[in-house]
């Protein structure tokens, strides 16, 4: 099999027919700025919702392949909701599937199937790209740890029942055992929320509105000890094992840049071939056709990239995708979007800047992807360290001491 050819799961023939109903409903959820919870009640009679969940849990085993494909159809139509389907089968659940417990999988899986979006809660107000200076603690007591610290920028903070807490792990005697995750679920709609356990606020933005960006706070927050999530590698060099879990993650936001920016384009395309302008359809005018073929080309191109990393796995027989394939796929597909969607609301003129098309929408929507889940900055330190093989520190010791020893070898040489 080639990799433009793959079979079809027929969710995304599903997903195609749910495309035009979420479409019709998209405004909404942003104008109102309210989750999308009929979209994920479709989500979930289709069985989209846990689609890569095994089936021995009730799932459907489906790739990652599989999910982008999904994805591509709804983002399409719905930015928001197609991020719902990315987090309900990539990141944290995906997590929770290759490395957890017996006992977490079966906790998690129907929760997810039922309809719930994990939240990963990694960011903090301090900690931000360089997510190893975290300091929220989860200390050792007994058989429980303690939470304590905030994360901020956390996508579904308050509609999410899983959350997926990275913590720096602190024994009883109070010394640093590496960052883990802890699975905790706390459902703010039917008040069954662990003390110490809160949702601060919410941040205004410029897109995706439905979507909430929370802070939460940790106070004491306890936590089973067999609800910390270990990967193979154990708690002192499983955070790298537990992160690899975000390449899938990169991979799904990508795919919604990708199918926002090819909903952008069917929207062009169309406009071209209605719109008349000095007697004649603007498709007909040179400058207009070759914008169209450059988003067509870009679009071929990000997806490509896409399906390639979806289809990789990362070394030492990681479950995940490609660490370097995933970056440079969601740097690619992030870029492209904004610009395939910017020139698309161009095509479009005045008409485009209002909101009786959705293009302003979407260009609100799709410039969150150059940041969230790995800006595009660090996406290309990452790419450029695995072209030269060489170390990119970020920190100022760590740059330093990476340009002596540049600098001892040279010297040596």
């Amino acid at each position: 099999m080639t990799l433009g050819e793959s079979m079809t799961h027929p969710l995304v023939s599903r997903a195609r027919e749910l495309a035009p109903v979420f479409a019709e409903r998209a405004r909404h959820w942003d104008v109102e700025r309210q989750y999308c919870w009929e979209n994920v009640a479709d989500l979930t009679a289709s069985g989209i919702m846990g689609m890569t969940i095994p089936e021995a849990l009730g799932g459907r085993s489906a790739s990652f392949l599989d999910v982008v494909q999904v994805v591509e159809e709804i983002a399409k139509a719905c930015t928001l909701t197609a991020r719902v389907v990315v987090e309900a089968n990539m990141g944290g659940i995906s997590a929770v599937m290759a490395y957890g417990s017996e006992r977490q999988k079966a906790f998690c899986a129907p929760i997810v199937l039922a309809g719930d979006k994990p939240a990963i809660c990694i960011t903090e107000p301090e900690a931000g790209s360089a997510a190893t200076e975290m300091s929220t603690t989860a200390r050792k007591k007994g058989d429980k740890y303690l939470l304590n610290g905030s994360k901020h920028w956390i996508t579904g903070g308050g509609v999410s029942k899983l959350h997926l807490i990275f913590a720096r792990v602190v024994d009883e005697e109070g010394a640093d055992q590496g960052i883990g995750g802890f699975i905790v679920h706390a459902d703010q709609s039917s008040g069954e929320v662990p003390a110490g356990f809160e949702v601060l606020g919410r941040e205004n933005t410029l897109g995706l509105r439905g979507m909430p960006e929370a802070e939460l706070r940790f106070t004491d927050l306890e936590v089973g000890a067999d609800w910390m999530l270990v990967p193979p590698s154990g708690l002192k060099r499983g955070f790298a094992d537990l992160m690899n879990a975000y390449n899938s993650q990169r991979v799904g936001a990508g795919t919604i840049a990708l199918g926002v920016a090819a909903g952008a384009y069917g929207h062009a395309k169309r406009y071209l071939l209605e719109r008349e302008q000095f007697g004649r359809p603007l498709a007909e005018f040179q400058g207009l056709q070759w914008m169209i073929a450059d988003m067509d080309t870009q679009i071929h191109a990000a997806r490509l990239l896409l399906q390639e990393a979806a289809r990789s796995r990362g070394p030492n027989s990681s479950p995940f995708p490609d660490m370097i394939m995933a970056a440079r796929a969601k740097l690619f597909a992030s870029e492209m979007a904004i610009k395939v969607v910017s020139d698309a609301l161009q095509i479009f003129g005045a008409r485009g800047y209002g909101d009786k098309e959705p293009l302003e929408r979407m260009y609100r929507d799709v410039r969150m992807f150059t940041i969230g889940g790995g800006t595009a900055q660090i996406l290309r330190t990452q790419v450029a360290g695995a072209v030269l093989g060489i170390k990119t520190p970020q920190t100022r010791e760590g740059y330093l001491k990476a340009a002596e020893k540049s600098a001892r070898r040279t010297s040596e040489d």
